[in-house]
């Protein structure tokens, strides 16, 4: 090759790389500009669904998603204060993120009423069609899709579960949160379970902090001889208060969730929240590709849990009967 054609070639190809480069710039930066933004929004704390976030996260990350690069969540927390739901939903919004997912039926109905492009992924909810989230579970037919937990159908196998490990058991406490979307079907269900079973239920409503150690005196007072705990904001947020009050009365009780059981109470016959958190994972996935909510058919349960805490049934001088020991997926011994 000439001198002269070696010299050009060599500016035009420093050109070509200078407009290569020029190229790459942009489109790196239009990538960064592109990450999805997840709004998370939970009534209780942070450190009572910390087990939960986290089986969400690894639902992400179990679909090649990394968080802060690929994807950035914006967590949001009530703290067990529900009125706050409302503003953290608009703050969410404010952010522009990409899908809201929801930790239960309080945040939820806040999203579904703040927003309706915006899409919504349910955690966990007991009855989407009955709170008006959902057209049905087949095909959602809105902004709302997601899983559900039949909470009201276990609250009746919970009170089984309880007569069964006191079979003279004649008197439960139902600690419930009446303005819980929910609770009236779970105490329906409750009921029609204790009709059967012969025994008589007494429900302390809880919508404070402050009226869960009224409740218990309540309990002892009228000589309840167990606790059956409802889910709710209220309940989640203030687990360790309930399980110290179960535990110093001496009260056998059975909660709707696994972490009650690990941090302390006695048992829980329940939908797996680790499990419904990471498969949300999979719901959020699909939107951020290009599926409507409105086409994503709401999933039920597909795994549950019956864990027993020895340690506890110990503590409070309660022997479980080998039958039920038996049938536990899981002791805490």
């Amino acid at each position: 090759m000439k001198p002269g054609n070696s010299k050009k070639a060599s500016v035009f190809g420093l050109a070509l790389c200078a407009a290569l480069f020029a190229l790459c710039v942009p489109a790196e930066a239009q990538q960064l500009g592109k990450v999805p933004r997840i709004g998370y929004l939970q009534a209780p704390p942070a450190s009572a669904v910390a087990t939960r976030t986290d089986a969400f996260r690894q639902g992400l990350r179990e679909l090649g998603y990394v968080e802060g690069k690929t994807i950035v969540i914006e967590s949001r927390f009530a703290e067990g204060k529900t009125d706050r739901v409302p503003d953290l939903v608009a703050e969410l919004l404010r952010l522009k993120v990409d899908v809201i997912v929801t930790g239960g039926s309080f945040a939820t109905g806040a999203a579904k009423q703040a927003t309706s492009t915006i899409p919504v992924v349910m955690t966990q909810d007991s009855d989407p069609v009955g709170n008006g989230y959902v057209a049905s579970l087949a095909r959602p037919g809105g902004n709302v899709t997601g899983l559900s937990t039949l909470a009201p159908e276990l609250s009746g196998k919970q009170l089984e579960l309880l007569k069964e490990t006191i079979p003279k058991l004649s008197r439960v406490a139902v600690l419930g949160s009446s303005n819980r979307s929910g609770n009236a079907q779970s105490v329906k269900e409750t009921e029609h379970a204790a009709d059967a079973l012969r025994v008589k239920l007494q429900y302390l409503d809880i919508l404070s902090p402050k009226d869960i150690e009224n409740a218990f005196r309540a309990a002892r007072k009228q000589n309840a001889q167990a606790v059956l705990v409802l889910t709710g904001p209220v309940v989640t947020s203030q687990r360790t208060e309930i399980i110290n009050l179960a535990s110093k009365n001496q009260l056998p009780a059975i909660y709707d969730r696994a972490e009650f059981v690990e941090d302390g109470g006695l048992m829980t016959y329940s939908v797996s929240s680790t499990d419904l958190f990471r498969r949300a994972a999979v719901y959020v996935d699909k939107i951020l590709k290009g599926a409507k909510p409105a086409d994503l058919p709401v999933e039920q349960p597909i795994k549950f849990e019956f864990v027993i805490n020895l340690k506890t049934a110990k503590q409070i001088r309660l022997t479980i009967p080998p039958n039920v020991l038996a049938r536990a997926d899981r002791v805490i011994r």
